[in-house]
């Protein structure tokens, strides 16, 4: 795929989405980095059913750590792997405590020292609640990059680099919420809906449906 389409692509997923946002719940970095933890293999609706009964009660990291692992589980057992889950997101929120007075650190290596946090939650992290320019490749955003030709990889950490080097500045920013959101909607997994994509004609996968 050449630069012309690429910019085309970009400029129309913003002019359908000026200002994309995650679909997680949240309103502090804490929150959205515990959010993002407990969206690995599961569904961001699944998260929030989750987050819309913990918060309330505890949203900051002493307040969650003050749950315990086994009070924390009762309000995210709904959620896929919340045993392990439960034990990362308290195991980080007593670094929070220890090391940055219980805030979130704006600073990859830190993020990803965090137990539970990998690279791809530290590029939300960082994009969502700070405006870095990341862009966090997703399931979805791989899907997205290489059937449409967009940004070709082999493995996430591929796609990632493809794309911050063909993506220019002035849409980093927003890029990984357009993609998300376009493969979790239109160019779905088992059959993308192209004749609903309002990108389809840039597009170059081979076996578009009606």
């Amino acid at each position: 795929m050449n630069k012309e389409k690429r910019i085309k692509i970009l400029e129309i997923l913003r002019d359908n989405n000026p200002k994309p946002e995650t679909e997680l719940n949240f309103s502090s970095p804490f929150e959205l980095l515990v959010a993002v933890t407990l969206s690995a293999q599961a569904t961001d609706v699944s998260v929030n059913k989750a987050t819309d009964k913990l918060f309330p009660v505890a949203n900051t990291a002493q307040a969650i750590y003050d749950l315990g692992v086994e009070g924390l589980k009762q309000y995210i057992k709904t959620i896929g792997l919340y045993n392990n889950k439960a034990i990362n997101v308290i195991k980080a929120c007593e670094i929070l405590i220890e090391k940055y007075n219980g805030e979130v650190p704006e600073n990859r290596e830190a993020l990803e020292a965090l137990p539970g946090v990998g690279r791809k939650t530290a590029n939300v992290v960082l994009n969502t609640a700070f405006g870095w320019p990341t862009i966090a490749v997703d399931t979805h955003i791989f899907r997205v990059a290489n059937r449409t030709k967009f940004a070709m990889g082999k493995n996430v950490d591929q796609v990632e680099q493809k794309m911050l080097k063909v993506v220019p500045a002035e849409f980093k920013v927003d890029v990984h919420h357009w993609f998300i959101l376009h493969g979790r909607y239109i160019c779905t997994a088992r059959k993308p809906r192209c004749g609903a994509c309002i990108i389809e004609d840039l597009c170059e996968f081979k076996d578009k449906a009606d």
